[in-house]
C-alpha cells in the first residue's frame, strides 16, 4: 500500500503526531512530528510506503524502532540510525512492523548559527544525524517517554540556541516573511530584485540570505511553494481551481511546472483532476 501527500491526507492526519511551535521557534521549524502506526500492522502486515512531494527545508529523522528504507528519488538507502534530508526531492518512505520515527521538519535550522554548513552540498540521500545534532541531544530524545517530552526537550534545545545569537536573526527572519507573505498572496513570480528592495537589501545580500538558509535560491524556493500550493488546491477544490490564480499563463504552462516537480506514476493519480480541469477550461472558453 502506497500513501501519497495531499492525495491520502487522512492518513498523514491520524497516524502522525504534529505540533507545531509557536513564537521565535516558529521562524525555523515547521513542525515536529511522530509516527504514530500500531493500528496500521494488522491491516498492511508486509508493511506500506509513505510518499512525499518536494518541499522547501529539510527533516531531522531519529529513528525510534526498527531500520527503514528511504527512498531519494531513485537512491534506495536502509537507515538503522538517524538522518537528515534536504526536503528538495520526491522521498519515499518504507515502513514495516516495529517502525517508529520521531521528527523534525525544518523551514530552516538554527545550526547555520553554530556551525558553517554548506546546505547545497547535502542532496540526493540521507546523512547521519550526528553531522548536525550533539549525540546527548539525540540520546536524550530516545530515551523520552513520550512525544511530548520529546517536542518539549527540543523546544528548550533550539530556544536556547536562538538567545544565544539573538543579534544574528535577520537573515532568517527575512527569509521566512519573504517565504509566509508570497504562499499567503499567491505572489510567487516576484524577482529577486523586487523582494530586495522591500527589504532595503542588495540582491546578492539577499541571494546569500536564502542559500544559507534554505540551499537554494530564491526563485526555486517560491516555485516550489507555488506547485504544492496548487496541486493541494486541485486535489481538494478542483471546482474553483484556475491556473491563474497561481500566476501560470496557461494549462500548458502549469501542466510543464507540474510534470517537472513529479514523478510520472504520482501524474497518474493525479489524471481524473486533471481531466476535469480540462473539461472546466473548455466551458469557460465557449
Amino acid at each position: 500500500m502506497q500513501h501519497i501527500e495531499f492525495f491520502h491526507q487522512d492518513h498523514f492526519e491520524k497516524n502522525y503526531h504534529r505540533h507545531y511551535p509557536l513564537g521565535r521557534l516558529s521562524l525555523f521549524i515547521d513542525f515536529f512530528w511522530q509516527t504514530e502506526f500500531d493500528q496500521l500492522w494488522k491491516k498492511h502486515p508486509q508493511g506500506f510506503s509513505d510518499v512525499l512531494f518536494p518541499n522547501i527545508g529539510y527533516t531531522y529523522l531519529v529513528n525510534l524502532g526498527t531500520p527503514f528504507v528511504m527512498q531519494v528519488e531513485e537512491n534506495k538507502t536502509e537507515i538503522k540510525g538517524d538522518g537528515f534530508l534536504p526536503r528538495l526531492n520526491h522521498i519515499e518512505c518504507y515502513h514495516q512492523t516495529g517502525n517508529c520515527i520521531f521528527g523534525i521538519k525544518f523551514k530552516v535550522s538554527p545550526v547555520i548559527f553554530e556551525k558553517k554548513v554548506n546546505f547545497s552540498e547535502y542532496s540526493g540521500t540521507v546523512f547521519p544525524l550526528s553531522y548536525l545534532l550533539e549525540q546527548p541531544v539525540i540520546t536524550g530524545i530516545k530515551m523520552a517517554s513520550s512525544f511530548e517530552k520529546r517536542v518539549a526537550l527540543l523546544c528548550k534545545h533550539y530556544e536556547q540556541i536562538l538567545a544565544q545569537y539573538e543579534g544574528s536573526l535577520q537573515p532568517i527572519e527575512i527569509v521566512t516573511s519573504i517565504l509566509a507573505d508570497c504562499l499567503k498572496q499567491n505572489k510567487f513570480d516576484l524577482s529577486v530584485e523586487e523582494l530586495a528592495e522591500k527589504y532595503l537589501i542588495s540582491t546578492r545580500t539577499l541571494q546569500r540570505y536564502f542559500e544559507t538558509a534554505t540551499g537554494i535560491s530564491s526563485k526555486k524556493a517560491l516555485q516550489i511553494l507555488r506547485i504544492r500550493k496548487a496541486v493541494s488546491h486541485i486535489i481538494t477544490a478542483p471546482e474553483t481551481f484556475h491556473y491563474g490564480i497561481y500566476g501560470y499563463y496557461d494549462f500548458s504552462h502549469f501542466y510543464k511546472h507540474l510534470k517537472k516537480f513529479f514523478q510520472k506514476d504520482t501524474l497518474l493519480h493525479l489524471q481524473p483532476h486533471l481531466q476535469l480541469l480540462q473539461t472546466l477550461h473548455k466551458r469557460e472558453g465557449r
